[in-house]
């Protein structure tokens, strides 16, 4: 086996270079948005932190994790991400198997879900059909609205589009009706993007606010993030959002770093899991082409 050339031995060298300032400036935001939430008021507000806590202050993190009402609310996000990431997924499937099919009728359906990107009722009908329909107060109220994104969609639709009809109708000669066909052959295939869209949806949902502050009547009912930004306002209903004035001033000056922490987190522990199926997804495209 011959030896690489120099030129492709300078390539490699300045690609891993290039390639290490790039992962340096992508990770400095994390790094140091984690050592702001560990910081003190003075020297957060002094533009002191950088890649490393400075002043190092727990209260922060003391407040809200003292909180029962914390705990109950990241309960509700941790519901109500996996119902409606179910919910979603579901529905989304079917949708998209359905349109990646030449039936009759299959414009219409595809027009529907386009027309849905660009036109909608609005917030106040869509308030009052939610409240109409007895949602309110409930995890449905989150799920269902919300149910199908068109991009998801349409992505969805395309890589079913790309599977060979050779082994539907193989399977469809064997006696599988359409629903076999969909679970034991269509989706065994396309792991790949049922995981990005997993993930797409559960990243959607788990960082959502807006809608469980429209109909979530209740602080107990509230997902974390509203409860994050209850504390940012100094309004939360918890026993230890009551500070005093000094520690008001310590979570105003970190608490979005600590959100940011609090709320990625969990991301960030299920992407290793559905890493390999990018990958995977990655290389079927590359040896399609």
């Amino acid at each position: 086996m011959t030896s690489p050339s120099r030129g492709y031995r300078i390539f490699q060298g300045v690609n891993g270079v290039v390639l290490t300032l790039v992962v340096l400036v992508t990770l400095y935001p994390f790094v140091n948005i984690i050592a702001r939430s560990f910081s003190g008021e003075r020297q957060i507000r002094s533009g002191e932190v950088t890649l490393w806590p400075k002043g190092f202050n727990l209260t922060t993190y003391e407040i809200v994790v003292s909180d029962p009402m914390f705990w109950r609310n990241y309960g509700n996000t941790v519901l109500y991400t996996a119902v409606s990431t179910a919910v979603a997924m579901v529905l989304t499937t079917c949708y998209a198997y359905v349109l990646s099919k030449n039936l009759k009728g299959r414009g219409a359906l595809v027009g529907i879900a386009v027309f849905t990107m660009f036109f909608t009722g609005g917030l106040i009908p869509h308030y009052v059909l939610v409240t109409s329909l007895g949602l309110k107060n409930s995890v449905w109220a989150i799920a269902l609205p919300n149910a199908i994104s068109v991009f998801n969609l349409l992505v969805m639709k395309a890589f079913f589009e790309s599977l060979p009809t050779e082994l539907e109708e193989a399977a469809q000669i064997d006696g599988l009706s359409t629903y076999g066909i969909l679970l034991r052959i269509v989706l065994p295939l396309s792991k790949a993007v049922v995981a990005t869209m997993v993930l797409f949806y559960s990243v959607s949902f788990w960082n959502s606010w807006f809608s469980a502050f429209l109909y979530m009547d209740r602080t107990e009912l509230m997902p974390v993030t509203v409860y994050l930004r209850n504390l940012l306002a100094g309004a939360t209903g918890g026993t230890g959002a009551g500070a005093a004035t000094e520690q008001l001033t310590q979570v105003s000056a970190n608490i979005q770093a600590v959100t940011i922490v609090l709320t990625s987190l969990p991301i960030l522990c299920l992407y290793p899991f559905v890493q390999r199926y990018f990958v995977s997804g990655v290389m079927l495209g590359a040896v399609k082409g």
